[in-house]
């Protein structure tokens, strides 16, 4: 049975992101971009302060939320949409939730922060839980799997465990595969062509590879960075089309406008099958 996903627009609050740092710093900035965003059809803006590119530095508590905080009660002020707070970090969780926000988005999984899980389960807000192996600084060392599907799914099973027993209902609870982080290359390929696996899970999934690496290395494998945003973008919805065979709570994106198109194409086609 068809199923359209929601479409989830990224808003990086950043200086540092590897796709849009600097473009968004200030409230008027990120405010024009979510108008923009929900005009072109996205259902949720997740919202980052902080950078996790491979290699990127932490940063403080304060910095992240003086960042996001502003930003999400903007949005909410302003537009009827649904706002992720895209954090490890359970305090900045806590305080987006307060200031509007609607769904945590943790790539951490609860591995970041072990006070994540206790300090949402009071709340009514819906939890993303990432398959996540170490901070940007060293994830790209921690892609060891024999299998990487399975470890990946036997490894966000265990993460929900704990969260359920910590206290999120299972029915809040959304995982994602984690695309980008700790895999390499053949790996996160391995893991897009086996995502049915995670419906083990029974639980719904988000899937984020907008513009990742290993999009960029499909399309040129010798100089995967100089593959600009235009072709990603358009690589990107690209898969997210072959992806809706699948299917999908959500699909996390960079170019909302792209993803919708593409959505509306497949559905078209599977409107033409009944």
């Amino acid at each position: 049975m068809w199923h359209k996903p929601k479409v989830m627009g990224v808003i990086n609050v950043t200086p540092d992101s590897f796709s849009d740092g600097g473009q968004f710093l200030s409230v008027d900035a990120a405010l024009a971009q979510a108008k923009l965003l929900v005009s072109q059809g996205a259902d949720i803006l997740d919202v980052g302060g902080e950078s996790t590119r491979p290699g990127a530095n932490r940063i403080s508590i304060e910095e992240e939320q003086a960042r996001v905080l502003p930003v999400i009660a903007a949005i909410k002020k302003e537009l009827k949409v649904l706002v992720s707070i895209d954090t490890m970090n359970s305090e900045t969780a806590v305080a987006a939730i307060k200031a509007g926000a609607d769904i945590v988005n943790d790539v951490s999984g609860g591995l970041a922060d072990t006070k994540m899980f206790s300090s949402i389960a009071s709340t009514n807000c819906l939890y993303v839980l990432g398959h996540w192996r170490g901070f940007s600084d060293v994830m790209d060392q921690r892609t060891q799997y024999s299998d990487v599907a399975r470890e990946v799914v036997g490894e966000l099973a265990e993460q929900v465990s704990v969260a359920v027993a910590s206290g999120i209902a299972r029915e809040r609870i959304i995982v994602d595969p984690g695309l980008g982080f700790a895999k390499d290359m053949e790996q996160n390929w391995a893991l897009v062509a086996r995502l049915d696996e995670l419906t083990q899970l029974g639980l719904p999934i988000l899937v984020g590879a907008s513009r990742k690496r290993f999009i960029a290395h499909a399309l040129d494998r010798e100089n995967p960075q100089g593959v600009d945003h235009s072709r990603r973008d358009v690589a990107s919805a690209g898969l997210t089309a072959r992806l809706l065979q699948r299917k999908l709570w959500g699909v996390r994106v960079h170019n909302v406008q792209a993803t919708v198109d593409a959505i509306s194409v497949v559905s078209a086609l599977k409107e033409a099958e009944k």
